[in-house]
């Protein structure tokens, strides 16, 4: 396993955004992420004959103009139930992801690659690991969220309801 250095210059480093859920401690960069809000607004949604994939979307979120998708952590890390707080609006995307809490803001100065044991889905997951006051934490790749692929299945499921007037 190789350390990821963040950018080669001396001194470099990253301001990540750290969330619990299902008990989980991550990390998502700070960039991905537009705008940390409350629950109130959520839609409940769902299209049926979407494929498993996106079983994780369970609401949307409409904020300024925009529709947004709301993915379900919890679901998407396969983790136990666990009672959402926030939602982290995601920069340059379609979705949006519920988390149970936002803990603060920190900068990162190393990005240590995936040990080999990461094997399936969580290579995509994760961007890689970082150690933040003596503790592993997983940096989370926010395009994985709702990949562009799934982004455009679920807009046109959308629009098509949308079309008939129901959601």
């Amino acid at each position: 396993m190789r350390d990821q250095r963040l950018p080669t210059r001396p001194g470099a480093h990253e301001g990540v955004i750290l969330f619990h859920v299902g008990g989980q401690k991550f990390a998502i960069a700070a960039g991905s992420v537009n705008e940390i809000r409350s629950c109130d607004g959520m839609h409940d949604f769902s299209l049926s004959g979407v494929s498993e994939q996106v079983e994780k979307l369970r609401y949307t979120l409409e904020r300024n103009g925009t529709t947004y998708f709301v993915v379900d952590a919890g679901r998407h890390f396969r983790l136990s139930p666990s009672t959402a707080g926030r939602v982290l609006i995601l920069r340059n995307s379609a979705a949006a992801v519920l988390v149970d809490s936002t803990d603060r803001m920190v900068d990162i100065y190393a990005l240590h690659g995936l040990p080999r044991a990461f094997t399936g889905e969580e290579r995509v997951w994760y961007r890689g690991l970082t150690v933040i006051e003596d503790e592993v934490i997983p940096v989370v790749n926010a395009g994985a969220f709702l990949s562009k692929a799934e982004q455009e299945i679920v807009r046109r499921g959308f629009e098509r309801l949308q079309g008939v007037g129901t959601l």
